[in-house]
């Protein structure tokens, strides 16, 4: 199975793709680690990201997408923007969406803690939280 992580922060969905086959964890290249919502933010441009976004998950074979769930107030809050990409992506039709709330991505990874330490994955810094909500996705599946 396949898991894709996405953390949505301001215009940009990043990703990271985690697979796990007969319990060992592998993380599969991918051609992209972001993809941007443009400036302009109107319909047609909203219809292009899910264009692109859907795209890449049928083109990797996607069994799940897991978004790290942003705060509706308070602190930690989520930016208007990144609530229009959450719709996005959850309205792609024969996608399985989930979203799980930091707590749950907390626990899952107190529970099995990650098996290598992040430096060590060879993916970029701004990837970690997308890793970290896929490998809690297959902990809590």
């Amino acid at each position: 199975m396949i898991f894709c992580g996405v953390d949505l922060t301001g215009n940009d969905a990043v990703i990271c793709l985690l697979e796990q086959d007969k319990g060992h964890f592998n993380l599969p290249d991918c051609r992209v680690r972001k993809l941007t919502l443009t400036k302009d933010h109107s319909a047609d441009d909203l219809r292009k990201f899910q264009f692109e976004f859907t795209k890449l998950m049928r083109d990797y074979n996607i069994d799940k997408v897991v978004i790290r769930e942003r705060m509706p107030k308070g602190k930690f809050a989520g930016g208007a923007i990144s609530f229009k990409l959450e719709a996005t992506v959850q309205l792609i039709s024969d996608l399985n969406v989930i979203i799980l709330s930091p707590t749950q991505i907390k626990t899952a990874l107190s529970e099995n803690p990650l098996p290598v330490k992040f430096s060590d994955t060879g993916l970029k810094i701004f990837q970690e939280v997308a890793f970290k909500a896929a490998y809690a996705a297959f902990k809590i599946d």
